[in-house]
């Protein structure tokens, strides 16, 4: 304890301009703080039957406040009161105020304690004992430094935990330990995954259909409600990432559209992963007004946060302060500060309250205080920063497990938890084939406004098949134009395919997009499988029959209608295989360069066997022959294309003497006599179409690649333990 003591003391010496821990603090060093008065606290007392809760909504003029502007909206969702908070003045939207009644929902969660699973054991705690809870119309703010456990915490609370992650403790809802149901809350993660290709208005329409149930005018009223609540009228109907020299939306506002997704359920609470990730401190307090409007309508928000400025911090209701998974206080903003003073660490008056809690806690300002140290000779003294952060640490959490503020907390726990409120129950969601025609129409959409997607694409096809064409052009039909029909139609579809790789970039987005719907249980590998698999039908069959058309009869193939519909629907074919090959490459390495680079191997490789260089049963056997030969859909397509084309048709040789069509070309490549053949090879494209879809389905149903990489992080782990 000496230890700590005197390093308290260090630490107060260096602070000239903060109040003394022994006696209350000057009023000045609080003036980022909400002035008494201003707002009407929600808390279970209030209405201990568990009755809805009315809110009033009061104006009142302050100089240096923020006047919240409240605007007239749907019941659903109605603005907020205005609260005066201190920060720079904003001009205030509208004075309209609306008063309704609210039912929120308090979360509880004791003694939470979260493990990481390594090899064969559990690591140590990366979350220990917290406490804490969350009342309706307030917001709850979870901050500490980076590995300090602020999502972990929030995951847990959420029940979004998933292996190898366990979780010890208890979660209350409304004073029933029991987790949230689907519908009840909402959860924005850190990064915003967001379709670039639609407007505001209807990537949140898209989420209604997919989230809700119910009829059409509803959900629509649902999402106008989303976009007031979260300030987006003026951005409603523009496109989220541009388009040609349109700009995107700024990162602060795609942030309220990854909210104003979840607020289409209506929820009970909303949980945020860092809402101000990446944004500026304009567009971070923007966001957080906003946040506290929506708040003050009962809704239950608790979100993560690294670092903030004064003006946000004096949004924040309730502070919950965690290192190294320790509980380092819980409770009010203004009694944080105060208990940061009583342990001996108070905030100097010009400094921002989380920068000097982060400072007081963060690790890794000891590496900065060895490198101060190595300067101070010739630099001056660097004292300010001479305190060892562990003793910091240590002495927090010694002076709150001893506080009043701990006993409160326990209290208040035990009071929102012995008696039992009104059981949140899921409001149901859109059934599976709407989610499916949902999907198809969105992905639909996406292909014919994404021009990097498709219109480029078609415009290569195009020039590629009008370059293969017209080389290969007025060769005649005799006997030895058949080796020049035979080059023509395998550089023919070895570029069609090769050329479809430029289409991964938007897969991986598809996945990137279905994980995160995934995880909010928006849709599901089934409904996203059939939605893709739907939603391409239309754009590969237009491929091939452009592609086809214009190849066909430049190169001069028998005019015959069912040879050319056999030729469409044998390119359509392999574009689907390679189309589910694609999404199994992207889901595999969900990354661009890594994803282009495979199916460029891949497509050199089934070439490479596809019997033209060298026929088939000449290629030897070990891998080139048994399996790849056999695995590649190339060899099939022009086989079976090659049959259509010469299987039924003779070419002279001198006077009185012709050979089929099928042995001149069995020189070159090997194809069947039989008529059926071609068929059959058809088929088989049909199903390896098929093969590579239900693959894609099982790899996304039982998350393979999360399995995967799970067994990489523990195997690395252990490699690491034993290096050591």
């Amino acid at each position: 304890m000496e230890e700590i003591h005197s390093s308290s003391d260090n630490y107060r010496s260096s602070s000239s301009s903060a109040s003394s821990p022994a006696t209350k603090p000057h009023s000045g060093a609080f003036f980022y703080l909400r002035k008494p008065g201003l707002r009407q606290q929600i808390s279970f007392e209030d209405s201990p039957e568990w009755d809805d809760t009315e809110i009033d909504a009061n104006l009142e003029d302050v100089g240096d406040s923020i006047h919240v502007a409240t605007s007239t909206i749907s019941p659903s969702l109605s603005k907020v009161n205005s609260g005066s908070l201190p920060s720079p003045s904003f001009a205030e939207a509208s004075s309209a105020v609306i008063s309704r009644k609210i039912a929120g929902a308090s979360i509880v969660w004791k003694d939470l304690s979260v493990t990481v699973k390594e090899k064969r054991r559990y690591s140590d705690k990366v979350l220990k004992s917290s406490n804490g809870y969350a009342l309706p119309g307030t917001l709850t703010v979870i901050m500490g430094p980076a590995r300090s456990g602020k999502s972990t915490l929030l995951r847990a609370i959420a029940g979004r935990l998933r292996d190898p992650a366990r979780m010890y403790g208890e979660v209350f809802v409304n004073g029933v330990k029991s987790q949230m149901p689907y519908g009840s809350y909402g959860y924005v993660d850190r990064e915003d995954v967001l379709i670039e290709s639609l407007t505001v208005r209807e990537m949140l329409h898209y989420s209604a259909l997919l989230q809700l149930p119910g009829f059409c005018s509803q959900k629509k009223s649902a999402v106008e409600d989303a976009i007031l609540a979260m300030s987006l009228g003026d951005y409603a109907d523009k496109l989220i990432g541009g388009r040609c020299f349109m700009k995107s939306l700024p990162r602060g506002e795609r942030r309220r559209v990854s909210i104003a997704r979840e607020l289409v359920m209506r929820p009970h609470a909303l949980f945020i992963d860092e809402p101000l990730y990446h944004l500026d401190s304009v567009s971070a307090l923007l966001l957080m007004v906003t946040l506290k409007k929506l708040a003050s309508t009962g809704c239950t928000i608790i979100f993560t946060m690294y670092q903030s400025s004064t003006e946000v911090f004096g949004l924040f209701d309730r502070i919950c302060l965690l290192s190294n998974g320790n509980t380092l206080f819980f409770g009010e903003t203004l009694a944080c500060l105060q208990h940061f003073s009583n342990a001996g660490f108070p905030c100097p008056i010009m400094q921002s309250p989380s920068d000097h809690f982060l400072r007081a806690i963060n690790t890794d300002f000891d590496r900065i205080i060895a490198m101060c140290k190595n300067l101070q000779d010739d630099h001056g003294d660097f004292s300010s920063v001479n305190m060892d952060t562990a003793v910091a640490i240590r002495t927090l959490e010694a002076t709150y497990k001893s506080s009043a503020d701990s006993t409160a907390v326990e209290s208040m726990m035990v009071k929102l938890t012995e008696k039992e409120g009104p059981c949140l129950k899921s409001k149901g969601r859109a059934s599976d084939a709407t989610r499916i025609a949902v999907l198809t129409w969105r992905s639909l959409v996406i292909m014919s406004r994404e021009w990097k997607y498709f219109w480029i694409r078609l415009v290569l096809y195009m020039l590629l098949t009008l370059s293969v064409g017209t080389i290969f052009s007025n060769v005649g039909h005799t006997l030895s134009s058949v080796m020049v029909r035979v080059s023509a139609i395998f550089v023919f579809v070895s570029f069609i395919l090769l050329l479809s790789i430029a289409g991964l970039p938007a897969h991986i987005k598809e996945l990137k997009i279905f994980f995160h719907e995934q995880s909010n249980q928006h849709s599901g590998a089934a409904v996203f499988l059939l939605g893709h698999f739907l939603s391409s039908i239309p754009f590969l069959f237009l491929i091939s029959i452009t592609s086809t058309l214009v190849f066909y009869f430049l190169v001069g193939l028998r005019e015959e209608f069912s040879l050319l519909m056999y030729f469409v629907l044998n390119i359509f074919m392999c574009l689907l295989a390679n189309e589910g090959l694609m999404m199994v490459v992207a889901y595999i390495w969900l990354n661009t360069f890594s994803s282009i680079m495979t199916m460029i191997l891949v497509h050199v490789l089934m070439t490479l066997v596809a019997g033209y260089f060298r026929i088939r049963y000449n290629l030897p056997q070990p891998v080139w022959k048994y399996p790849l030969s056999y695995v590649a859909f190339h060899t099939y397509s022009i086989q079976g294309l090659l049959e259509n084309e010469y299987i039924g048709t003779s070419f002279a040789v001198g006077q009185v003497r012709a050979i089929p069509g099928v042995q001149a070309v069995r020189g070159s490549y090997d194809i069947s006599y039989s008529r059926n053949a071609k068929w059959d090879n058809l088929l088989v494209l049909f199903l390896m179409a098929g093969g590579y879809h239900i693959l894609l389905f099982v790899l996304l149903r039982f998350r393979i690649r999360e399995k995967l990489s799970r067994w990489i992080f523990c195997w690395l782990g252990m490699y690491t333990a034993t290096s050591r």
